[in-house]
């Protein structure tokens, strides 16, 4: 089973949400480049992945596109993915004031 949440926050920069969560979790995160996806921070482990990054990203045409277009307000994103479902990280998570989650998945 793997357990997903999306988060969004336009209270915080990605920088800020970068620095809340690695004070929370103590987690390190890399800053990580992609054409599709643009400038995002990533926190990898055995037992959990967890990316924070902007909802806009760069398009193609010059004009920026929306990396998760159901949610339009959130200006920044945070995605967490784990083997099981986590209640820990979930409720540290859920104690940053500004952070709202979006979306549940588990397959």
């Amino acid at each position: 089973m793997t357990d997903h949440h999306t988060y969004g926050t336009s209270t915080h920069t990605a920088n800020e949400l970068v620095r809340l969560v690695s004070d929370r979790l103590s987690l390190v995160f890399t800053e990580r480049e992609s054409d599709y996806r643009g400038i995002y921070h990533l926190a990898d482990s055995p037992d959990r992945r967890i990316e924070i990054q902007p909802n806009p990203i760069p398009g193609d045409d010059g004009e920026d596109d929306l990396y998760a277009p159901e949610h339009p307000t959130a200006q920044v994103l945070l995605l967490t993915t784990t083997p099981a479902p986590d209640p820990t990280l979930q409720a540290r998570l859920g104690s940053i004031e500004g952070l709202i989650r979006l979306n549940h998945e588990s397959w």
